[in-house]
C-alpha cells in the first residue's frame, strides 16, 4: 500500500444521518485511533494550531502517550480546527486511499455534530452564520452598521463583552446596494466580437459578495462580458459553509438541495457555474457530494462549477482573453486561499493574475489563518493570529503593491497582521484578484 499522498486523495460521503456518527463511545474510539497515529507521524505539526495542542497534549502526559490522556481534553484540539483541509489535502500521508483512512478535518467535524447533538453550541457564532438574514438586515443600515463595526470604535470592548466578538478582529463591512441589484441596475455591454462570446455562464454572487464585497461580483461581471460571456447573476442563498463550520449539518443538505435545484435548470439551458469565492466553490464542487451524495442536481451541479480565476484561466487557454490588459504597477502578491488549494484545480489565482503582461506576481501558499468565525471570536482570534504571522511575514518580504486573496476574510486578516511586522507596506485594501483583472482591463 503506498502513502496516500502519493496519489490522489479520495473522501468518503459523511454518514451524519447514522446514529452511530453521534455515538460518544464510537466517536471516542476514531479519534484515539486518529491521534494515535497523528502522534507517530507529526507532519502537520507546522499547519495549524489543532496539531501543537495533541502533541503537547500527549507529550505533557504521564506515560507520553495517548493511552494517559484523557479524552476530556480533546476538546482544544477540535476547537482550533478551522476546517482548512489542508492537512488531508497537502500533508497527511494516510490519507484514502491509505488502509489507515485518515480524514482529520472531518473527524473535528463528526466531533462538533456529535456536541451540536447534545446542545452544546457557542449561541453568538450559530447566529453570525446566519449570513443571508444578517446581510438583510444590515444593508438598509449599512453605514451604521459599519461605523459600529470598527476596530477602534467605542462600542467594541461592549460588543466584545456582550457576545465575544473580540474587540480587535477587523469585521466585514456591509453595502447597501448589493450586488445582484448591482448586476441588474447597470449591467456591462457584452463584447459579442470576443474569441468566447459562444459561452454562457450564470455567477452565484454569493452572500459575501452579495452583501459585504459587491464590488468583486461587479469585477467579475465586467471581466466577462468584456471578454464575450453571456453572463446571468443569481442568488438563491448562502451555500452552507456558515453552518459546516457549526456543524449544521443538516442545514447545510437544506441549503445543497435548494441552491442545487435552481441551479440545474440553468446547466440544462447550456451554462456554466461560476462561484465568486474560494468557499463556495469548495461546497458545490466537493462537500456537498459528500453530505447528499444521493442527490442528483448536486452532482450535476458539482460537475459544472467554476471558481472565477478558474473560469478565466479556461478562457484564456481554450479560446483566448481580448487583449488590452495593462500592467499592475507595483505588483502583486497573491494569497492562495486553502478553500482554493483545497479544490485540487491548482494555483488559478496566480495563474490568471500572470496573464497580465509585466506585472510581478508572487505566491503565498499557507494558512492565513482566519477561518470564517474562528478569526473573528475573543476565544479564537489571537489563535488565528499566531498561525497567520508566517504568511503577513511573508507578504512584507515580498513588498508588493497589492495583496490579494481568494478568500476575502483571509485578506482582511492579512492586511491587519501587516500591522504587527514591523516597516511592512500595509494596503489600502486587500481586493479578489478578478478586481485586479478588472483594474488591468481599465474596468474598475
Amino acid at each position: 500500500m503506498k502513502e496516500g499522498s502519493t496519489e490522489a486523495p479520495t473522501r468518503h460521503p459523511l454518514k451524519w444521518q447514522d446514529p452511530d456518527f453521534y455515538d460518544a463511545e464510537k466517536l471516542d474510539d476514531e479519534l484515539r485511533r486518529v491521534f494515535d497515529i497523528c502522534h507517530g507521524c507529526r507532519r502537520c505539526f507546522n499547519l495549524c494550531d489543532s496539531f501543537p495542542r495533541l502533541f503537547d497534549l500527549i507529550d505533557d502526559s504521564e506515560s507520553g502517550e495517548l493511552d494517559s490522556v484523557s479524552s476530556d481534553d480533546f476538546g482544544p484540539v477540535v476547537d482550533a480546527c478551522t476546517l482548512c483541509d489542508m492537512c488531508f489535502m497537502t500533508k497527511c500521508p494516510y490519507v484514502p486511499p491509505h488502509e489507515f483512512d485518515l480524514d482529520f478535518p472531518h473527524l473535528m467535524l463528526r466531533y462538533r455534530a456529535a456536541q451540536a447533538k447534545n446542545g452544546k453550541v457557542d449561541k453568538v457564532a450559530r447566529q453570525l452564520a446566519e449570513t443571508d438574514r444578517n446581510g438583510k438586515l444590515a444593508q438598509p443600515i449599512a453605514g451604521i452598521a459599519n461605523l459600529g463595526s470598527r476596530r477602534r470604535f467605542p462600542g467594541r470592548p461592549l460588543m466584545e463583552s456582550a457576545l465575544g466578538i473580540d474587540a480587535d478582529a477587523e469585521l466585514p463591512k456591509f453595502n447597501s446596494r448589493t450586488f445582484v441589484m448591482s448586476a441588474r441596475q447597470l449591467p456591462p455591454k457584452r463584447n459579442t466580437d470576443a474569441p468566447a462570446a459562444e459561452r454562457k455562464a450564470v455567477l452565484y454572487a454569493t452572500c459575501f459578495v452579495n452583501y459585504n464585497t459587491p464590488s468583486t461580483g461587479d469585477a467579475a461581471l465586467a471581466v466577462l462580458a468584456k471578454n464575450g460571456v453571456d453572463v446571468e447573476v443569481v442568488y438563491p442563498g448562502c451555500c452552507g459553509m456558515p453552518f459546516l463550520e457549526q456543524a449544521d449539518i443538516e442545514r447545510v443538505a437544506q441549503q445543497a438541495e435548494k441552491i442545487s435545484s435552481e441551479m440545474v435548470g440553468w446547466i440544462e439551458k447550456g451554462y456554466d457555474v461560476i462561484t465568486l469565492t474560494a468557499s463556495c466553490g469548495l461546497m458545490f464542487k466537493f462537500e456537498w457530494p459528500l453530505i447528499v451524495p444521493s442527490n442528483a442536481n448536486v452532482k450535476k451541479l458539482s460537475e459544472a462549477t467554476f471558481d472565477i480565476n478558474e473560469y478565466v484561466v479556461d478562457i484564456a487557454k481554450k479560446e483566448g482573453l481580448v487583449e488590452g490588459l495593462a500592467p499592475i504597477e507595483g505588483g502583486v502578491s497573491v494569497h492562495l486561499a486553502c478553500h482554493a488549494r483545497a479544490q485540487n484545480m491548482g494555483p488559478k489565482a496566480a495563474e490568471m493574475l500572470k496573464l497580465i503582461p509585466e506585472t510581478d506576481v508572487d505566491v503565498i501558499e499557507r494558512c492565513a489563518g482566519h477561518g470564517g468565525t474562528f478569526g473573528v471570536m475573543k476565544g479564537t482570534h489571537d489563535v488565528a493570529m499566531k498561525v497567520g504571522k508566517p504568511v503577513a511575514r511573508t507578504a512584507a518580504k515580498q513588498d508588493r503593491s497589492n495583496i490579494v486573496s481568494d478568500c476575502p476574510l483571509a485578506g482582511k486578516h492579512i492586511s491587519q497582521m501587516l500591522e504587527g511586522v514591523s516597516n511592512a507596506r500595509r494596503p489600502e485594501r486587500t481586493a479578489h484578484p478578478i478586481e485586479l483583472m478588472a483594474r488591468a482591463y481599465g474596468l474598475a
